[in-house]
């Protein structure tokens, strides 16, 4: 017969738990890991005008967490009362409402005291001397007169030696000195005018030297130092102030991205938090313009009065709660659609970095022969045979916006039509030819029927031009939309698409939707439906691939985590999410031979238009390349 446990603890009297047991108990909620303690520490350097912060740690910070500043440090009666229970100086009112500082020292130092051995110096600026005190397991010592520069030097070793148990629960030594670097490191995004210093028992420090004058290039350059010396060239400048709440800061291009979240940072006030709300908002502003599986890079600092905003709602005080959470959301959505919007058609260096790297000698290996010619050049300025009329005809009427102030005159009826010029015709430009100072410069090539060639004045620009088209045509559905409905074509003969009966019910549910988008469905018994009409801008397509394409956009449930549109309307989402398939759907493909002037045009299009530098799933639509780099490839340089 097994053992059984009685997992009910005997009848007892309510007593009174002794004040050792109680700050042990109470330091779990603010103790968690060394990084728990690192952040703590910083945080009350930081509250005591720190200019100067260092960390060192031994054994991932189990052993040793060490932390000095050069603040204003603490007197003889003042270090006594904060390593106890509810004593602090950053409540001088006592008001919780409004809280300006990152922490209560009086919280963090007896929690910490409670579980290790803590060991405090400190020296005001007046003093001649400063003032020593041990605090080992709850037991608080006596305070002696210390030698020691102003400020404060706190050693915390032996953590947890006081409560074994919590030792199995942390990882190892690596995980947890990359804990604490990492929190070093949201500190140093958001108080750029500190330096901040990491020691470990591996390799050189890491230091982030302070920006001795604020403003938004010493943020950047603290950036820079933090996130990586390839955000600053792909970071677009943001500032955006409404009803007493502002946000400034650096937000990445959408397509400099990572795997993981971990390279989103956010202070509220002063405070580096992970608040789902901010991070909800970010994802919402990028939704449209990045693959769902990836995450943006950037800095952004919210300043509001601190009775707008609860710090105490988690005991690490990373989350906060607003009083107006959707004038938030509505913000940050705004401000970064804005900043993106401002940054024009722009490529990631990155992405050129990339493309370099694969030209170098050797990276491909040997010249691979070929035995056929489907794969050519094509350059503007020689004759050619054109194919025959591809299956898929670009969209009829399609315009470009502002082509009169792009410096291309006026546009042409179709302006991605198939009547190609005839065999032999002569296409070299005459002298109407864009100049190459345009951003996206002038077409010079179309490789393998897929990517344009242009020249600019100092370098070239690679364009896919199936995602380049992608994107206009889903930013001209998104602002006929927004300004009154789509442009819809009727069908002649009304096309009949089949389907299992649960997908037709769930495109006829949503009938309503589709027709203001210009996609007109009517029930055509079970197991089908018929389409009478289809947005314009995507005529000339396969009626049957542009409806599944939609039923797939609402069995996808829309962008549910994020929203394009700046209102968070759920609908909004939904409509969005639909027309990025249906612009996918509508775009040129790739394979499909292109004129000097059509290239030309995509280009000037490219120029006018707004995101235009990804498609809608986040992939890059252009890459350029400098001359200088090219000339370095030949060894020129």
């Amino acid at each position: 017969m097994s053992a059984s446990v009685d997992l009910l603890p005997p009848r007892v009297s309510v007593r009174r738990l002794d004040s050792i047991l109680v700050d042990r108990i109470a330091a779990g909620e603010v103790v968690e890991r060394p990084a728990s303690v690192v952040k703590e520490l910083v945080e009350n350097a930081i509250d005591a005008g720190a200019t100067s912060i260092e960390v060192a740690i031994e054994a991932g910070g189990r052993r040793l967490i060490r932390v000095i500043d050069d603040g204003h440090g603490m007197g003889p009666e003042d270090l006594e009362l904060a390593v106890e229970r509810h004593a602090t100086s950053k409540l001088p009112d006592g008001d919780l409402g409004r809280i300006v500082s990152l922490g209560f020292r009086g919280e963090a130092l007896p929690s910490i005291g409670a579980v290790a051995r803590l060991a405090i110096t400190s020296r005001r600026a007046e003093d001649r001397e400063g003032t020593s005190l041990v605090v080992e397991a709850g037991i608080k010592g006596r305070s002696r007169p210390a030698p020691g520069p102003r400020g404060t030097r706190i050693e915390v070793s032996d953590l947890f030696a006081a409560t074994p148990a919590r030792l199995k629960f942390l990882k190892s030594d690596r995980a947890e000195t990359a804990a604490i670097s990492e929190i070093l490191r949201r500190l140093a995004v958001a108080r750029p005018d500190i330096r901040f210093t990491l020691r470990t028992e591996n390799g050189s420090p890491s230091v982030f030297p302070a920006e001795s004058e604020p403003g938004p290039a010493a943020h950047l350059r603290r950036l820079g130092a933090v996130l990586g010396a390839d955000f600053p060239p792909n970071a677009v400048p943001l500032s955006l102030a409404r009803e007493g709440i502002a946000l400034e800061g650096h937000i990445g291009l959408p397509t400099f991205h990572r795997g993981a979240a971990s390279h989103v940072h956010f202070s509220v006030n002063g405070r580096p938090v992970r608040d789902r709300l901010l991070l909800g908002a970010v994802r919402g502003a990028y939704a449209d313009t990045m693959s769902s599986d990836r995450h943006p890079v950037l800095a952004l600092a919210l300043v509001c009065a601190p009775d707008l905003v609860d710090v105490n709602v988690h005991p690490a005080k990373t989350e906060v709660r607003f009083r107006e959470p959707g004038l938030v959301r509505a913000l940050v959505v705004s401000a970064i659609h804005e900043s993106l919007r401002r940054a024009g058609a722009r490529s990631t260096t990155t992405g050129a970095a990339q493309a370099l790297e694969a030209l170098r000698p050797g990276a491909a290996g040997p010249f691979p022969v070929h035995s056929g010619t489907s794969a050519y050049v094509r350059p503007i300025g020689t004759g050619y045979r054109p194919a025959a009329t591809p299956s898929f005809a670009a969209p009829a009427g399609y315009h470009a916006p502002n082509r009169a102030a792009a410096g291309f005159g006026e546009a042409p009826q179709a302006l991605f039509a198939t009547d190609l010029a005839p065999p032999g015709a002569d296409l070299r430009e005459d002298a109407a030819e864009p100049a190459l100072d345009h951003p996206l410069g002038a077409a010079r090539a179309q490789l393998h029927e897929t990517y344009i060639v242009a020249q600019t004045a100092d370098g070239i620009v690679i364009v896919d031009q199936h995602a380049a088209h992608e994107r206009l045509v889903y930013e001209r559905l998104k602002r006929e939309r927004r300004e009154g409905g789509i442009a819809r074509q009727g069908l002649l003969i009304p096309d009949v698409v089949e389907m299992a009966p649960a997908e037709a019910d769930r495109l006829i549910a949503a009938a309503e939707d589709l027709d203001r988008l210009g996609l007109t469905l009517e029930a055509f018994g079970p197991g089908a439906v018929l389409a009478r009409a289809i947005p314009s801008a995507l005529s000339g397509g396969s009626v049957r691939n542009l409806v599944l394409d939609v039923l797939d956009a609402l069995e996808a449930g829309g962008v549910e985590e994020g929203a394009p549109s700046g209102s968070g309307d759920p609908l909004s989402r939904r409509l969005d999410a639909v027309l990025s398939r249906m612009s996918c759907h509508g775009s040129i493909r790739a394979g499909r031979r292109l004129r000097p002037e059509e290239m030309n045009a995509l280009l000037r299009d490219m120029e006018s238009t707004e995101n235009s530098g990804q498609c809608n799933h986040g992939r890059p639509t252009f890459v350029t390349l400098k001359l200088s780099d090219i000339e370095r490839l030949f060894g020129r340089r």
